[in-house]
């Protein structure tokens, strides 16, 4: 990076009422999470038809708003993490079992591993080729990472957990290596549940992401964030950032995406990290809510205090699925006019 505060996305962005069930996430006690997810309201090509479109929908909203790195707002997923395990072999998502996920946050109906978990043919290939056919701008992809894999499902087959995760990390390494070839911008690994176990992210956690991106060639990132707001749902904000950030530093990732709005956190963490590029998180997905521009380069300015302005980049906290698009459009917009005035606030 060369330019102070470029703007990007985690990832998902909300669907349109056309496209997909409208389900809070913790309906039903939140069990649609990590299981089958909300349904679709259409089906064969008509559904194929309106996903295109959906993913167009949200290209365009994100060149309007100024994004610099876009996404394809993950609209042909239910969910950011099953459409991804559904196509790796191993996973039995016929019979799900309930489990408690993210350290005692909730409870999940979710998918067994029953096999050797395995990359069986190319997955994301089609949707990265579209959204790249449909703007100019560097666009990303993103993965689940496996520490939040082996917390968003059940182990029926190795028995031992450190081995389950690495094994999923070499499917998504395989799964990442067809993607790599298309050069996206950055290939991502979502990881929320490295904020609920810090001490997993030291045993096996930073092997794992490691072994994901083995003998990539595009940039890398992992998100960490404290998982999707939920109302009812309690959301704990710990202490594992100190941890995590010091063990990521030492990794071979390009870039880190923290959450730091909705969680309060404090920037002069980004200390802990000072060779990474930081999605710094400064818009939230906890309400409809539209941050304030000048508030929003005030936080950037704040963070260039503890890592040099080139290596921040302003980002959600999280995939921004939870709010309307309503509000996603206007939080889209209000980011980016908050990086140009942190931009030629610093003098850039």
């Amino acid at each position: 990076m060369s330019t102070p505060f470029l703007t990007t996305v985690v990832g998902s962005l909300p669907k349109p009422p056309w496209l997909l069930e409208q389900l809070h996430m913790n309906a039903a006690g939140g069990k649609q999470v990590h299981g089958r997810g909300a349904d679709w309201m259409l089906e064969g090509n008509a559904l194929k038809q309106a996903q295109d479109d959906a993913v167009r929908l949200a290209v365009r909203d994100q060149e309007r708003s100024g994004i610099d790195i876009v996404s394809d707002g993950e609209q042909r997923r239910k969910s950011w993490l099953t459409y991804v395990t559904m196509q790796l072999g191993g996973f039995d998502y016929d019979n799900l079992v309930e489990k408690v996920t993210r350290a005692g946050r909730r409870t999940a109906d979710v998918g067994q591993c029953v096999g050797p978990v395995e990359c069986i043919r190319p997955i994301l290939i089609d949707d990265l080729e579209f959204v790249q056919s449909e703007t100019n701008l560097p666009a990303k992809i993103t993965l689940p990472g496996p520490l939040s894999v082996i917390d968003s499902t059940y182990d029926a087959y190795y028995g031992d957990e450190r081995t389950c995760g690495l094994a999923v990390a070499a499917a998504l390494n395989g799964v990442a290596k067809h993607l790599d070839t298309l050069n996206p911008a950055v290939i991502q690994f979502d990881e929320p549940a490295f904020s609920r176990y810090p001490e997993k992210v030291k045993e096996w956690g930073i092997e794992a992401i490691e072994r994901c991106i083995d003998g990539l060639t595009s940039k890398t990132a992992v998100h960490i964030c404290y998982s999707y707001p939920m109302p009812g749902v309690p959301r704990p904000i710990v202490d594992s950032y100190p941890v995590i950030l010091k063990e990521l530093e030492g990794s071979s990732v390009d870039q880190l995406a923290l959450e730091f709005e909705l969680s309060g956190l404090d920037p002069e963490l980004l200390k802990l990290c000072p060779s990474k590029t930081v999605m710094f998180g400064c818009i939230s997905n906890g309400s409809d809510d539209v941050e304030d521009p000048a508030q929003i380069a005030k936080k950037l300015i704040t963070a260039a205090r503890y890592m040099p302005a080139d290596q921040i980049m302003a980002a959600p906290d999280c995939g921004l699925v939870p709010v309307s698009q309503k509000a996603s459009r206007a939080k889209l917009r209000a980011m980016v006019e908050g990086a140009e005035i942190a931009r030629h606030k610093i003098g850039t």
